[in-house]
């Protein structure tokens, strides 16, 4: 590039930033949260069975689960799926950063399911 009336030349000079990728045994355990809607219409033991289901897909993964709050049956903001009802679950978490893309497509395929909401707690 030549800048005009001055007769020199200008470089330009990109600085590159070398990023290291964790190997996945040293990834740590990040904290989660996450809200669950589960369908209002399932029976108690099919509901109890559901949560056990998550909490067994987290934990073969290699995360844990440290605690399940049931807020019970509340009202929808707006219908999901024909439901103006849905069952509310707070789980807390921790997962390898990587596994929550997997988590998530596992819990869009489940039918229980209506909504969910996986958040990354700041450390």
């Amino acid at each position: 590039m030549v800048a005009k009336g001055t007769g020199t030349t200008k470089t330009k000079v990109k600085k590159s930033v070398v990023k290291k990728a964790l190997p996945v045994e040293d990834e740590q355990l990040r904290d989660y949260e996450m809200v669950l809607v589960i369908s209002p219409e399932l029976a108690e033991e099919k509901f109890n069975a559901t949560l056990n289901n998550i909490s067994q897909l987290i934990t073969d993964m290699g995360g844990v689960v440290s605690d399940v709050k049931q807020w019970g049956k509340r009202r929808l903001a707006y219908p999901i799926k024909q439901f103006s009802e849905g069952n509310y679950v707070l789980t807390q978490l921790k997962l390898k950063p990587t596994l929550n893309r997997e988590v998530e497509a596992k819990l869009q395929i489940s039918e229980e399911v209506l909504r969910y909401l996986l958040v990354r707690l700041s450390s």
